[in-house]
């Protein structure tokens, strides 16, 4: 016995245990209950919130939009302009010069071949026209729109499927929490960048107005965003966000095909560990290539079931004829009058360069954002 307790009276020695302060510890971040000092060597387990780490999505999204953005470029540019009514009338006018009919009247592998020939025919015509640099006009907005879209996007999807998960499928991930976390995020960045992409647009499709060939209707992108409030008003800045959230479909199916394929690599990556021995050549190629392959197959089906939204919403956002009235007022009247004064095929106008950029630019960019995420120390996965 020591003195200090010896010392004590009796009745302040054997309620000592009583009268000492319980304190139950919490963190300061997140306000979870500790657990209590372990024995050594005991496991301890902390609950993470469903916030933890949310900046890594941030940042690993938009540093893979800004890497897509900018090496596919020129390809974004050629493909916003085949879908405009102005290369249209342009291509339209160049095959009655051939004596070729109307492309409507094809056969879908004549009108298809046309269609790539015709495709890359603008793309060598643009820098022989207009100068290099107009294979990257528009990339300032688009890179000002691209980073917070996508930070926005990864960061909304990757934290809300954390959240439903948790609180909704018992902390699992499965296909219908992959789509209510996609749909969200992909409200929620149409909503937030629509204006961006609406300047975008308008700078790729801004033709001469001045008879010489050297005039330009808009000087840079604070210039276009400008004269489309004073004309259009603040409304005129949300044109073509209908067609945006209807896009959102395409987002949604590129992130649940994405999710599904790297559950079955995830699933494969198991069976080759519990077969032991060495991993095949093939084993390796797929486990370093698979999430690159998986994004860019995810994005080729979802692009080319719902490329019909992307010529709609190009439509929409072109700036008013001359005389000021608006040919395309509405999400469906848009739909029918495409259909009826050009057919189905303008429907699927840029499909070939959409799909050179969209399915490279998804690779790179899931890819960018899922070695991010490893570099942050956290991963893509709820569990």
């Amino acid at each position: 016995m020591t003195f200090d307790t010896a010392s004590k009276p009796r009745h302040l020695r054997d309620d000592a245990a009583i009268l000492k302060p319980s304190i139950i510890p919490q963190s300061r971040e997140t306000g979870h209950v500790l657990p209590q000092s372990q024995p050594a060597g005991a496991p301890v387990t902390v609950k993470q919130s469903p916030f933890a780490k949310s900046w890594a999505h941030l940042i690993a999204g938009g540093l893979g939009g800004m890497a897509s953005a900018t090496l596919t470029a020129p390809l974004d540019v050629l493909k916003t302009r085949l879908q405009s009514t102005f290369y249209q009338n342009h291509l339209a006018a160049s095959r009655t010069a051939r004596g070729l009919p109307p492309i409507e009247t094809m056969s879908l592998a004549r009108s298809s071949l046309l269609h790539v020939r015709e495709t890359f025919q603008i793309l060598f015509e643009v820098p022989a026209a207009e100068g290099w640099r107009a294979l990257f006009k528009g990339l300032g907005p688009n890179l000002i729109g691209v980073v917070p879209a996508r930070a926005i996007n990864f960061y909304t999807y990757g934290n809300g499927k954390r959240i439903i998960a948790e609180w909704g499928n018992g902390g699992k991930e499965s296909a219908w929490v992959h789509l209510c976390a996609a749909a969200s995020a992909g409200i929620v960045t149409g909503t937030a960048t629509n204006p961006i992409w609406l300047v975008k647009t308008r700078l790729q499709l801004d033709k001469s107005t001045h008879s010489d060939g050297k005039g330009r209707q808009y000087k840079n992108a604070l210039d276009c965003t400008m004269q489309t409030v004073r004309k259009e008003g603040i409304r005129g800045l949300y044109r073509g966000l209908s067609a945006s959230y209807l896009g959102v479909t395409e987002s949604t199916l590129q992130w649940v095909l994405y999710e599904q394929m790297k559950l079955r690599l995830a699933r494969r990556e198991e069976r080759v560990q519990a077969r032991g021995g060495l991993p095949t050549w093939w084993d390796e190629t797929v486990q370093w290539t698979g999430k690159l392959g998986a994004a860019g197959s995810a994005k080729f089906v979802a692009a080319l079931i719902t490329y019909p939204h992307e010529v709609v919403r190009t439509r929409l956002r072109q700036a008013p004829l001359e005389n000021g009235a608006l040919k395309y007022t509405g999400l469906a009247q848009c739909f029918k009058l495409i259909f009826k004064e050009e057919g189905m095929v303008a429907l699927y106008g840029g499909l070939v360069p959409h799909m050179l950029r969209v399915v490279p630019s998804a690779a790179i960019m899931f890819g960018t954002y899922e070695g991010v995420l490893k570099l942050l120390g956290t991963s893509s996965n709820v569990d």
